[in-house]
């Protein structure tokens, strides 16, 4: 017979109402906790360490798990889906809680950060965090106005790598002034920029991306030493921003020192 302590608690309507608050990003904040969907992100952030408030998934799913008992809830399939903000993949649900101040201390010789004005797309910020992780960056700087990283969008779409990237939010035009003055090189990703091909890349580097709708903001844009496009030969407008981000941390990548 299996003991009490190695049988998972049914999920209380307190705990029902949490998670389905944490959808917001308001509850998220003053709950200090934010929801990670999947089984594969949910042992993805117990094996990283976060603190994790408590696991719901189905009875049948808490069968195959290895999560210790005291973490887990269980509920039916039904109100799982009511918890859920994905059409699948809502068999486990992670309470974890929030991550105290990033440091964002001077750049480091030969670093790379990239620095968001407004990025309002869940998805597009997910995947760029997910090509911050690629390219090794362990920092990546928001102004308030971006969407936030701990959104259940972005942090799927970050597949994991929100927890090795440090998404810091900060007034980016002084933030970007104050890494001019560490030594850094402030490029911004703008249609009328000079083809990252041709130009000149210095690092340390500051990479600015505008949002979706409006681009750069005029402070940041004022803030920058050179702005950059990716030159095209077909008839699309743009490019979204998170491939236009890929295109221009390829070639940085490609002009690295060995």
């Amino acid at each position: 017979m299996a003991k009490a302590k190695d049988i998972p608690e049914g999920l209380t309507e307190a705990e029902f109402k949490l998670v389905r608050a944490l959808r917001d990003r308001k509850h998220r904040r003053a709950e200090g906790a934010f929801l990670v969907q999947g089984r594969k992100l949910v042992e993805e952030v117990l094996q990283a360490g976060w603190p994790v408030r408590f696991v719901v998934a189905t009875a049948e799913a808490a069968r195959v798990t290895g999560i210790p008992a005291r973490l887990l809830r269980t509920a039916p399939a039904h109100r799982m889906e009511r918890l859920g903000t994905f059409g699948s993949g809502n068999e486990w649900i992670a309470v974890v809680d929030l991550p105290g101040p990033a440091v964002d201390g001077p750049l480091e010789a030969g670093e790379l950060v990239l620095a968001l004005d407004g990025v309002a797309d869940p998805g597009n910020l997910g995947t760029i965090i997910r090509l911050a992780d690629w390219f090794g960056m362990r920092r990546l700087w928001c102004s308030p106005g971006t969407v936030d990283p701990f959104n259940p969008k972005v942090v799927q779409a970050s597949m994991g790598s929100l927890l090795r990237v440090a998404v810091v939010e900060v007034p980016l035009p002084e933030r970007l002034a104050r890494a001019r003055r560490e030594g850094a090189t402030v490029h911004a990703a703008d249609l009328t920029g000079t083809s990252v091909f041709e130009a000149t890349l210095v690092r340390p580097a500051v990479l600015v991306l505008g949002s979706e709708s409006h681009g750069l903001s005029a402070a940041v844009r004022a803030g920058a030493d050179i702005l950059l496009r990716v030159p095209g030969r077909g008839g699309a407008e743009s490019l979204n921003v998170a491939m236009a981000a890929t295109a221009l941390c390829m070639e940085f990548e490609r002009r690295r020192q060995p």
